[in-house]
């Protein structure tokens, strides 16, 4: 039985701008196994990125967790100081951000960047050099890479050498924040098969952000939906492919391209809601086609219909 390496318990977060509250993340609890990948999916302004941030306790500001608590190993980061947060960041959680172009120093070369995150955690700058060496060539790059800028580098190189730094202290939890938003589709494929490859070679646990459902159902173990803040629904990746039960999940699905298919995918209409002022009832009832009055005035807790599988609906009972 694969160990867990991270609970979240009923996370909330909050962002308090000039123009109101935002309910960015409301409730939210899951757990990650070892080796584990799981994917978090919505749309923009679900907060897939919050929890990512969360989980490393750096929400920008103004945002702030207002409630909740986030286990790593067994330890609340949320109790930790800045600088015991600044030890497990890194080694014992890490992060790889969507944009690749803004992630490293234009002004400094690869080894000096690697070289530093290093020694930061207390590693010697001469071992410093042989690990930034080990896994930049894990991630299919060659060792000219560390003598280059970052200008001269392409997307993909960018990223992989984000990934390199991200996994070369062996953390416990990887967060990959759409780590192929700014890529093209051949250099997509190519991260993606290197972060199952790590996954796979390093026992690696990974939170995959994504808006892209087709990826989450191909790439992940389990997946969790998310809209507004909420869990809308969360399975194994093949029990939601054989049974998704959400009107939202639903719809991300349909609105899906397909290779043979000769009309236009089914779109969702409306628009995500302001969480400054979100509806009553369901979060999700304003843009859903089976709407009750219930679903107007209720609010639907994350219920498990079936072993390991959660939805939030009235219609799912």
């Amino acid at each position: 039985m694969l160990s867990t390496v991270l609970i979240v318990k009923d996370l909330w977060v909050k962002y308090f701008t000039s123009s109101g509250v935002i309910n960015a993340v409301s409730g939210v609890s899951f757990s990650l196994s070892r080796g584990e990948m799981l994917a978090v999916v919505g749309e923009s302004g679900s907060g897939k990125s919050t929890i990512g941030y969360a989980l490393l306790n750096m929400v920008p500001k103004p945002g702030r967790i207002v409630k909740g608590e986030i286990l790593l190993d067994g330890v609340n980061i949320l109790k930790l100081s800045e600088e015991e947060l600044r030890k497990i960041r890194g080694s014992k959680i890490s992060i790889v951000f969507q944009d690749p172009f803004t992630t490293l120093d234009p002004l400094r070369k690869i080894r000096d960047q690697f070289i530093e995150f290093l020694m930061e955690h207390g590693i010697d700058k001469n071992n410093a050099l042989k690990i930034a060496r080990e896994y930049i060539e894990a991630v299919g790059l060659t060792e000219r890479v560390l003598d280059s800028y970052p200008h001269q580098l392409s997307g993909g190189q960018k990223q992989r050498v984000s990934i390199a730094m991200a996994i070369s202290l062996n953390p416990s939890v990887v967060v990959a924040d759409e780590p192929t938003t700014a890529l093209d589709v051949v250099v997509q494929k190519q991260i993606m098969d290197l972060i199952s490859d790590i996954k796979r070679r390093y026992s690696s646990s990974f939170i995959l952000i994504t808006h892209d459902l087709a990826l989450a159902l191909e790439r992940a173990d389990s997946v969790m939906v998310m809209y507004g803040g909420y869990v809308m629904e969360m399975a194994s990746k093949n029990e939601l492919a054989k049974n998704m039960v959400h009107p939202y999940t639903k719809a991300l699905f349909e609105s899906l391209p397909r290779i043979k298919q000769r009309t236009l995918p089914k779109y969702l209409t409306g628009y995500p809601p302001d969480l400054r002022n979100p509806p009553p009832g369901c979060i999700f009832h304003p843009r859903c086609p089976f709407a009750s009055e219930k679903c107007r005035i209720m609010k639907p807790e994350l219920v498990e219909i079936s072993k390991g599988h959660f939805v939030a609906c009235h219609f799912a009972r």
